[in-house]
């Protein structure tokens, strides 16, 4: 295929390895320097865009794709209270679109045994659950989407919670935990050089059970990144990256 990446930073980077690696072209990159280059008819030269940016410019990226007619791959997080309209764009205007909070294979066994995990233990109350993640400080949203997709996850399989709340704790900040027992707590930290580790805790008076996945790099993410682009790129329609991973077949 010829791929289109609408932003060129670390992952922008890894993802052109892999790609090439697989044997795609990379016909343009974009990043703050070559703005300039974001016209319909340089992106007409892709058959798919994979865009991992930033939660203040993917909106205007998906309509970019949207009104160049190119299929795009959504990375960015940090959007999502506008998924309705995206949709609502999309199907409009015949377009393509696959977003996910995380493109890992790992990561996507990861909430698939998640929510398994969390129909068992909806079953012995007296375990308070939580999800902490770790991320690199560089990352600009709190709590991460990854974060808020494994906490959907609990939630929509547990009966004593209907909503999540967040904690930020860096080097220069700590907030302060105020959690009601219908609320699921997430805790984010922040250290330098962490690709990205979340964890489900369930606690009680006699034991723990902890699930997590730890990132090594950022390898896992851009090459699903790169899968989900070999998926969409002949396809129309709106989709989640559930759709790609079927785990109920």
């Amino acid at each position: 295929m010829k791929i289109a990446l609408l932003g060129y930073g670390k992952m922008g980077k890894i993802i052109e390895k892999i790609a090439l690696s697989r044997k795609h072209e990379i016909v343009l990159t974009i990043d703050h320097e070559t703005l300039h280059d974001l016209t319909p008819e340089n992106l007409q030269k892709a058959d798919v865009v994979i865009e991992f940016t930033t939660p203040a410019s993917v909106l205007d990226n998906i309509k970019h794709c949207f009104n160049a007619g190119v299929p795009v791959v959504v990375g960015t997080t940090g959007w999502y209270e506008n998924l309705k309209e995206v949709k609502q764009l999309c199907e409009e205007s015949g377009s393509s679109l696959l977003y996910a909070s995380n493109f890992s294979v790992g990561v996507n066994v990861f909430f698939h045994v998640n929510k398994l995990l969390a129909k068992v233990m909806n079953r012995y109350p007296y375990y308070e659950v939580q999800v902490e993640e770790i991320h690199h400080t560089q990352k600009l949203d709190s709590p991460s989407g990854t974060a808020i997709t494994i906490a959907e996850g609990i939630i929509n399989n547990t009966d004593s919670k209907s909503e999540w709340v967040n904690v930020l704790t860096t080097d220069d900040q700590e907030d302060d935990a105020d959690v009601t027992p219908n609320q699921l707590l997430i805790e984010s930290l922040r250290i330098d050089s962490v690709p990205g580790t979340h964890t489900v805790i369930y606690d009680s008076e006699v034991d723990s059970i902890e699930f997590k996945h730890t990132a090594h790099n950022r390898n896992g993410f851009a090459l699903g990144a790169v899968l989900a682009a070999e998926w969409l790129h002949d396809k129309k329609g709106f989709y989640s990256v559930e759709a790609m991973f079927d785990f109920n077949s």
